[in-house]
């Protein structure tokens, strides 16, 4: 999770703590991915690596990037055995040396998504697959309102661009894979409501994703803002004493 080309902010014990939902969501990815033992695998934005780990006890040749160093450190301590790399997804510097490219819930960070596509298509070797999944059209739409909602009414003017995240629809998203010279062999766009740890999930989950909507905003402004998008939240997003984030996600397949 994952792809920033700004200052690392990424908070890896948090992210352990109170995000492994990512990683977990990320295990029947790997069934699509259906990796045979001995290949060559790149994981696209590995995080703390839990991943990249399942992918090397099935018998994957596992190297994980990722461009956040807080988050590679931690991978390294709790995986030693598997290579770890900081790169950016736009600049992978490979050139026909994987399998296969993996990648879970790290796409929407890249905002600049042919560049991205051209990166990992480069990477694989002829016949190499693709396969990830990522946030879609519409992923945590509500969420994202009322934030830009509570920043607005705070007198503080929103700017779009400090949006972190890019969604786009499966027909732009697949277009553009076939634009990179994939062809497409699998794609969906699917709702995921996900549950987020603890009475402070969606608090926890801003602060560890959403960050970037409040630079320039200083932190007492900042927990204001957040209270108040809770507050009027908590009618629509907290069921049965959780916090249910409304995901949607597209999944998709290509092969070079």
């Amino acid at each position: 999770m994952k792809i920033q080309s700004t200052k690392d902010n990424w908070n890896a014990n948090l992210y352990d703590q109170n995000h492994s939902f990512v990683s977990k969501y990320g295990n029947n990815l790997i069934d699509l991915l259906a990796l045979k033992e001995g290949e060559k695998i790149l994981d696209l934005g590995c995080g703390t690596g839990d991943l990249a780990k399942k992918m090397y006890d099935i018998g994957g040749n596992v190297v994980g990037i990722d461009n956040s160093q807080n988050m590679l450190n931690q991978a390294l301590v709790k995986y030693p055995e598997i290579k770890f790399v900081l790169r950016e997804v736009t600049d992978l510097g490979f050139n026909s040396e994987f399998d296969a490219v993996f990648s879970n819930a790290t796409l929407h960070w890249v905002k600049q998504p042919k560049l991205g596509l051209q990166s990992i298509y480069r990477s694989l070797k002829s016949s190499g697959r693709f396969v990830a999944e990522f946030g879609g059209k519409g992923n945590v739409q509500i969420i994202t309102n009322e934030i830009i909602n509570q920043i607005n009414q705070s007198g503080i003017e929103f700017n779009m661009e400090q949006i972190p995240w890019y969604y786009p629809s499966i027909g732009e998203y697949t277009s553009l894979m076939e634009d990179a010279g994939f062809r497409v062999t699998f794609a969906e766009h699917f709702d995921r409501t996900t549950p987020l740890d603890g009475e402070h999930g969606l608090r926890n989950w801003i602060k560890m994703f959403g960050n970037t909507f409040f630079e320039g905003i200083d932190e007492e402004r900042t927990e204001r803002i957040i209270t108040k998008v809770e507050n009027n939240l908590k009618g629509i997003l907290y069921i049965d004493g959780k916090w249910i984030a409304d995901y949607k996600r597209i999944r998709v397949m290509g092969l070079k």
